[in-house]
């Protein structure tokens, strides 16, 4: 079963959400509207219009299987609920203690390509569940923390980080090549940009299109001192 993450961020500015997607580095699956659109590279980003119940900033974890059935059998010992959603069709809803539920839904995504990858980061206290959730579909490890507080699960396209803390679904992405090189790119697009140096790597920070935290997009972790590398 091939797996890719989607990344759904909600917004009250679609058109800025799709020139930032574009500058990073994401090509744009078809025409989007202001309801949706999707975005390719390593991972889909899609970009929702904000909603009564997804207010701008909110962000989702959405994956795509090439097989619902084997998904759902894989789920079993999950709390998951299966429904029809207008527009996409069969989606299973996983359910999790925490609050946080995440969507999979059957489809064809075009091989993981270019330098930028989503990699939404999941907020749970106990990163036990959402760890055995993701492993279920196929999902494996990558780089840890020496600590428990944190671990990537890699898919065939994107990436979900598991970090300890409330729950919540927070946005994230990773970028592979020069980071000086994307934050000046992104500034000549008309985005505030700066790189960071943060204790596990680099980072590009941008202001946020609807106003809320700053978009971060780590660069590539090298330096594994208090981490390892899983598998």
């Amino acid at each position: 079963m091939t797996v890719t993450v989607q990344q759904i961020v909600y917004t009250e500015q679609p058109e800025r959400w799709w020139a930032l997607a574009e500058t990073l580095g994401f090509s744009a699956a078809y025409a989007p509207t202001p309801d949706w659109g999707e975005f390719h590279a390593d991972g889909v980003l899609a970009v929702h219009g904000a909603t009564a119940e997804h207010r701008a900033g909110a962000v989702d974890i959405h994956l795509v299987v090439d097989d619902l059935d084997a998904a759902a059998s894989a789920l079993s010992s999950f709390e998951v609920t299966r429904a029809d959603m207008e527009g996409v069709g069969e989606v299973l809803t996983v359910h999790t203690t925490s609050g946080v539920a995440i969507t999979v839904s059957e489809g064809m995504v075009a091989a993981a390509r270019g330098d930028i990858a989503v990699q939404p980061i999941w907020f749970q206290d106990d990163l036990v569940e959402p760890r055995s959730i993701l492993a279920a579909l196929g999902l494996r490890g990558g780089i840890a923390a020496d600590g428990g507080g944190w671990v990537e699960l890699l898919s065939d396209g994107g990436s979900i980080g598991l970090h300890k803390g409330g729950p919540r679904v927070g946005l994230s992405f990773e970028a592979r090549g020069d980071l000086d090189a994307l934050a000046s790119r992104l500034r000549d697009a008309g985005f505030e940009a700066s790189v960071v140096d943060e204790a596990f790597t680099r980072t590009v920070r941008i202001a946020d299109p609807d106003g809320g935290e700053e978009v971060w997009i780590n660069g590539v972790q090298d330096d594994l001192h208090g981490y390892h590398r899983e598998g």
